[in-house]
């Protein structure tokens, strides 16, 4: 029998009162009790109890020595307790794209704080690359394709480029079944560019080649979320990302257009520095975060596929090369009724052919 077992047999005696109690609650022999507490006895010369043929009492060392054990117990078992249970300390600073953090990395931030009350998080919504090393950022979230870099990079799902307006709007002008159709329609842009900005669509033959068509449009805008507010009120077509009109698409206030010319879709990846650079509390916070992002809604934030299927450690992780989801028959696509994603859309293209190389749009 070794130590810390005699430990917790002594501790179970005095709480159970007598020898022969604790040896029917340990389920063992009142001879392996007496063994246990005798060789304590030995080890720490000095009686423990001072025992009768009924009863016992525990002396003043046997005090000072069960306040001892208890305490060794207790750190051993906290030790002892997996990785993850144990209390996480320290700051974590995040970066991501100001409406993507808000919609989808702020929920992760939440759940982290309230699993790890010793845990600091620091987030920065900005709409820019940040310089991992240069502005002390531990964890950036990044939709694009990633150069090729020192930091460890994380794929955690993709978004796609829709074109969206309002029922509303659409009640007014006939919706569009070729990018050309957007000649006759209001436009509202999403970057600093003017009235003037690129709009890239994917032709639907077999070559599925980007082409890049220069939009001329009505009401221009620097922030997403003010677009798909004037898209909403009806003021035009708008080319947000998946995840930044989720909410719309499901309650039917926008409307998904042109799904058979949408663009490839765009990976979302999480970055971080290599692991032996990464302190606790930036590890526990992507080995939560990782799961949580990739489990996003499939209309708004997908995953990758099946065959690009990743382990549930991202600290194993290989890097997945890119790789765009692969086209679907014909007869597998099929439109969306108003406000909904369907989605056998998901990162399917039809056959259809026929996209001209170049459109200039104009909105009046």
């Amino acid at each position: 029998m070794d130590r810390l077992e005699a430990m917790s047999i002594f501790i179970t005696v005095v709480e159970a009162g007598s020898l022969a109690a604790a040896a029917r609650r340990l389920g063992c022999s009142p001879a392996s009790v007496t063994r246990a507490v005798a060789g304590l006895e030995a080890s720490a010369g000095t009686r423990l109890l001072e025992r009768t043929t009924r009863r016992f009492a525990v002396t003043e060392a046997g005090s000072r020595h069960l306040a001892t054990y208890r305490q060794m117990l207790a750190e051993l078992a906290r030790l002892e307790k997996p990785s993850a249970d144990l209390e996480i300390s320290g700051s974590v600073v995040v970066t991501a794209p100001e409406l993507f953090g808000r919609l989808k990395v702020m929920p992760v931030v939440e759940g982290f704080l309230a699993r790890h009350p010793l845990a600091q998080v620091r987030v920065l919504l900005l709409n820019r690359v940040v310089d991992l090393v240069g502005e002390g950022v531990d964890v950036a979230v990044r939709l694009a394709e990633l150069p090729d870099s020192s930091m460890t990079a994380v794929r955690i799902g993709e978004v796609r480029r829709l074109t969206c307006a309002a029922p509303g709007y659409l009640a007014r002008h006939p919706p569009p079944d070729h990018p050309a159709d957007l000649a006759d329609h209001w436009c509202i842009g999403l970057n600093d560019a003017g009235s003037r900005e690129l709009w890239r669509f994917r032709e639907s033959g077999a070559a599925r080649r980007v082409r890049s068509v220069r939009v001329n449009c009505r009401l221009s805008l620097n922030s997403a979320g003010a677009a798909i507010q004037a898209a909403e009120r009806g003021m035009g077509v708008v080319r947000p990302l998946s995840y930044q009109v989720e909410r719309q698409i499901a309650d039917g206030s926008l409307v998904t257009l042109l799904q058979d010319y949408e663009p490839a879709s765009i990976p979302v990846h999480l970055v971080f520095q290599p692991r032996r650079n990464v302190g606790g509390a930036v590890r526990a916070f992507i080995d939560y975060a990782v799961p949580l992002l990739r489990n996003a809604p499939a209309g708004s934030f997908r995953h990758p596929p099946k065959s690009l299927s990743v382990r549930s450690d991202p600290w194993s992780e290989v890097y997945l090369a890119q790789a765009e989801l692969r086209g679907s028959s014909a007869d597998r696509v099929r439109r969306s009724p108003p406000g909904q994603i369907c989605a056998d859309l998901v990162g399917t293209r039809s056959p259809k052919t026929g996209l001209l190389a170049t459109v200039a749009f104009r909105c009046s």
